[in-house]
């Protein structure tokens, strides 16, 4: 109900009073789902007149044409009764309140449409199945005739085809030569009176005419009827005089215009009694104004006439044509009202302009009509003319000089736009796009085929409005007989317009025509410097006979498009070259070492940028140690790439010998300051020693790593950051990290949690979301998520990213023993013994007399050369090493003993017997290792020590010697 009400609130203002009296019962018909209803509007005194119906068999609406207000009849007792009434089919009274007619259905729903005095008319509907209105149906009724009475009360004034004269306020005519009639009305009984004259101005067979005031109203214009009577109810109620000009109907079916005077005669009380009057016809006043509207009816152009309140009194054909619209529809309705114009906003501004500044002009195109006219507004006496003069064909001839402008600037911007492109263009990748973005749309074209000759073969450097499989099946061709091919060999661009005439030049090549779609082609030779290396085909949809402005531009534009192209493949070797420099510098693969568990990635920059400097580095070490490296050479390029090689280099040659932490990242501050002053490095190098679990950390100006714990929680250790190398001061420090087991270290590059559009502590708070919610068993997986979710493929980076992931696997603690030697000659011999019984427990009695030997020359050199304490550790994984540790930092070194020298071969005999040797300094001391593979063939390597030594008791050696 509500949509309906909201529909009739919608209504444009300025329709007629049939239009509302009709909208208001079809709404009604159709909300209570009634078989038909009809709208009665009340005459002078008894009178009431049909003016609208819907739904009724013609029978009863001839019969419920003029009824008496003051019978039975349910539209009159309504009136009558006030507000609302129901009238059931078939209880004792429906017969005389329907009017005595058997009607179908199951009654009559009616409401009085209300006036400012009494009630204007009723609104009755035949109700269906659904029988007596609910109560929101009746409040519904009641709504439409409130919003009847206010929309008729805006209703305008019906006026005739006269130019400027205000509705029925009209100059009495002479009415000389006029036939004019007189009637006489008996108010109280409503009998009606007309004379032959009368009678003929009516229309009427005076055999034929009924003496009620019903027969006046039932040929009285329906539009005109509402007002008419308000005129008559106003001498009566005034005791006046009545005057009015209406259209009356004729047995043909026509209509003219007659004008009525009268006068109310009162009785003795003073009471209104008798209406006496003439009436005659103006159709004979109104000759001369018809010539007129003939006139402007057929004239070639668009004409209205409106009213100083712009209400439309007359439009001839090519306006109503114009305005999709008939005359009877337009006549009476503000201009404004019009669906057409107003869609034109600026119209009811420029011309109310008009009735202040004088005629004014504007263009008006007709929507979905595909037409322009010229709309004039010149003010007269009474209102104002407006006329509507065709200009379709001027419009679009100025439009298409305007499109054609519009192109060659649109061309020439687009060309500037392509030159700026190639300017900026750095691959062979972006040269195409920019060819694609700023050549296609303004020649119309789709299609882009860019093919570069190597070795006698097209190789294809990039393609656009193409199928894939169409590139690929024109990838590496041989020459042929093509136009492609043609304006390679020729050096001169080929231009084919359609179909016919490719095939005409080319008919074994019908096939590709057919696959690839394509209409029309400009095959365009890539010449520069002097050397022809290519061709670039653009192709069109349709067919398309190019200009010789487009074809001489299309070549300027080809030979901008080679030099791009030039210089973009000589960058794109050298990237190749780079990036495959980058690839053989990063590690190619993992180390297995026992004491951690590895997975990495490396992610190089986004297409079209230099690589860059990011590297990680995993080197195993003696004792169960391993150390984890990751880096960041600042800057893109190939310099940088190298500088990271030659680090990694240096970071292994270092960490082989033994060097703390903190001393290596000295050594490598000195060597990046060494390289350049505008050269930094950032760097975390952190020493994992499965033994003891301690994790030493060294940062210089790199992200923290973070560490996630067996109960899933993640931190970022408060390590002391250090300035990047190349700006550091030494001494570098460090902190050392204790690693539960099962822990797991994540080391990376600033690349992974910031770029341009995310700061680093956001990529932070996100990377440590991501570790608190994702399974650390398989590290493998663990990186690609890392990846995929910091830097997904959507997002190109533009810096590379290096990510480490470990996870530390503590040695345990039966694999490992130590013990402390007293500072005396029999350390030796004690240290032997201990060595005896540890690897019998582990199983190794193969390697006892090699770890002997070794033992006894690593402890007695310590007990001759250095000081205490003395510590003897043996350690078991892949390698047994064996480990002698004291408090001085001297640095042990290999000699070239001469034949007839008694010592010196103490080192010669250590490095021979173990798989490699080395020194770890500590803070407090050194530490001289050995590691000797595990295997059953140990025992003989020693045996050939002591051949090569000679023959002698292990134990009868002096434990210093």
């Amino acid at each position: 109900m509500n949509e309906r009400l909201s529909l009739l609130t919608a209504v444009e203002e300025g329709i007629t009073n049939a239009e509302v009296l009709q909208l208001a019962l079809e709404h009604a018909v159709a909300e209570l789902r009634g078989l038909g209803g009809a709208v009665h509007v009340c005459g002078p005194m008894s009178a009431m007149r049909l003016v609208g119906s819907a739904g009724l068999p013609p029978a009863l609406v001839r019969s419920w044409d003029i009824i008496d207000r003051y019978s039975l009849v349910v539209p009159a007792r309504v009136i009558a009764h006030g507000g609302e009434l129901w009238a059931q089919h078939g209880t004792r009274s429906a017969d005389e309140l329907m009017g005595g007619k058997q009607l179908l259905g199951t009654g009559l729903a009616a409401v009085a449409i209300p006036s400012d005095e009494d009630s204007f008319g009723s609104l009755t509907i035949l109700t269906g199945a659904a029988g007596e209105p609910t109560r929101e149906q009746w409040d519904f009724l009641k709504a439409v005739s409130t919003w009847v009475r206010e929309r008729m009360s805006q209703a305008p004034a019906p006026t005739g085809l006269s130019l400027g004269e205000p509705g029925h306020k009209r100059k009495r005519p002479a009415l000389g030569p006029v036939e004019v009639g007189a009637w006489e009305w008996d108010l109280r009984t409503g009998s009606l009176a007309w004379d032959e004259a009368a009678m003929a101005v009516y229309g009427t067979d005076p055999a034929d005419f009924v003496p009620r005031v019903e027969s006046w109203m039932r040929v009285v214009h329906t539009d005109d009827l509402a007002w008419t009577l308000a005129a008559v109810e106003e001498a009566i109620r005034t005791r006046g005089a009545f005057e009015a000009e209406y259209r009356v109907r004729r047995p043909d079916g026509g209509y003219v215009w007659t004008q009525s005077r009268g006068m109310v005669m009162l009785d003795g009380t003073g009471e209104p009694h008798r209406m006496i009057g003439t009436t005659w016809e103006k159709s004979q006043s109104r000759s001369a104004r018809d010539a007129l509207s003939r006139a402007l009816r057929h004239m070639s152009d668009g004409f209205l006439a409106v009213d100083k309140s712009w209400c439309i009194t007359f439009a001839n054909l090519r306006a109503e044509t114009m305005l999709r619209t008939t005359e009877e529809e337009l006549i009476g309705r503000t201009l404004w009202s019009l669906a057409t114009l107003r869609q034109l906003p600026e119209v009811e501004s420029r011309c109310r302009a008009a009735s202040q500044s004088g005629p004014t002009g504007l263009d008006m195109c007709v929507p979905n009509a595909q037409a322009c006219y010229h709309l004039r507004v010149v003010p007269i006496p009474d209102g104002f003319a407006l006329y509507f003069t065709d200009v379709t064909d001027e419009r679009k001839v100025e439009a298409q000089r305007i499109a054609s402008e519009r192109t060659a600037v649109e061309r020439s911007s687009r060309i500037a736009e392509l030159t700026a492109g190639l300017a900026a263009a750095t691959t062979s990748a972006d040269v195409i796009d920019a060819v694609a973005r700023r050549v296609l749309p303004p020649f119309g074209a789709s299609g882009l085929l860019v093919q570069v000759r190597e070795g006698g073969r097209a190789h294809t450097l990039g393609a656009v409005g193409y199928p894939s499989d169409i590139v690929d099946s024109i990838e590496s061709r041989a020459a042929g007989d093509d136009p492609g091919w043609e304006a390679w060999v020729m050096n001169e661009p080929r231009f084919i317009s359609s179909p016919e005439e490719y095939l005409a030049r080319f008919p074994g090549l019908a096939d590709r025509i057919i696959v690839t779609g394509k209409q029309a082609w400009a095959f365009m030779p890539l010449t520069a410097s002097g050397q022809t290396f290519g061709v670039c085909t653009i192709s069109f949809d349709e067919p398309r006979h190019l200009t010789d402005e487009e074809r001489t531009l299309l070549v300027t534009i080809t030979a901008l498009v080679a030099h791009a192209l030039e210089r973009a493949r000589l960058y794109d070797a050298e990237h190749t070259r780079s990036r495959e420099l980058q690839r053989a510098l990063l590690p190619q693969t993992l180390p297995d070492v026992p004491s951690c568990r590895l997975a990495a990635r490396y992610l190089p920059t986004a297409e079209g940028v230099d690589v860059g400097g990011d590297w990680y580095d995993v080197i195993p070490l003696a004792a169960g140690r391993v150390a984890l490296v990751i880096g960041d050479v600042m800057g893109h390029g190939l310099s940088e790439a190298v500088t990271m090689g030659r680090l990694r280099t240096a970071i292994h040659t270092l960490a082989g010998l033994g060097l703390a932490p903190d001393e290596i990242m000295n050594h490598l501050n000195d060597i990046v300051s060494g390289l350049g002053d505008d050269l930094y490095v950032t760097c975390l190098f952190a020493l994992y020693d499965s033994s003891t679990s301690i994790c030493t950390i060294a940062r210089a100006g790199h992200p923290p790593p973070a560490v996630v714990h067996p109960d899933g929680s993640v931190h970022f250790p408060e390590a002391v950051l250090n300035p990047p190398l190349g700006a550091a001061q030494p001494p570098i420090e460090t902190f050392d990290l204790e690693i539960q087991e099962g822990s797991v270290l994540v080391l990376f590059t600033d690349g992974l949690v910031e770029s341009s559009e995310r700061g680093i502590d956001q990529g932070l708070s996100e990377l440590t979301e991501l570790l608190q919610g994702s399974d650390t068993d398989d590290l493998d997986r663990l990186c690609d998520r890392l990846i995929a979710e910091l830097a997904p493929a959507t997002r190109p980076t533009a810096d590379d990213i290096a990510l480490l992931i470990a996870r530390p696997c503590p040695m345990p603690v039966e694999r490992k023993s130590l013990w402390t030697l007293p500072q005396d000659p029999q350390a030796a011999g004690i240290a032997r013994t201990y060595i005896r019984e540890q690897l019998s427990s582990w199983g190794l009695d193969a390697l006892i007399p090699t770890t002997e030997l070794l033992a006894s020359e690593l402890v007695g050199n310590a007990i001759r050369y250095a000081k205490g304490p003395t510590l003897l550790r043996l350690l078991y994984d892949t390698e047994l090493t064996c480990e002698v540790s004291d408090g001085s930092l001297t640095t042990p070194r290999i000699r070239h003993a001469a034949e007839t020298d008694e010592g010196g071969r103490g080192l010669q005999l250590v490095a021979s017997l173990s798989q490699h040797w080395g020194v770890r300094y500590r803070h407090n001391g050194k530490s001289i290792w050995t590691a000797q593979q595990v295997t059953s063939c140990a025992d003989a390597d020693a045996s050939a020590v002591y051949q090569a030594l000679g023959d002698f008791d292990l134990d009868a050696v002096p434990p210093i010697g």
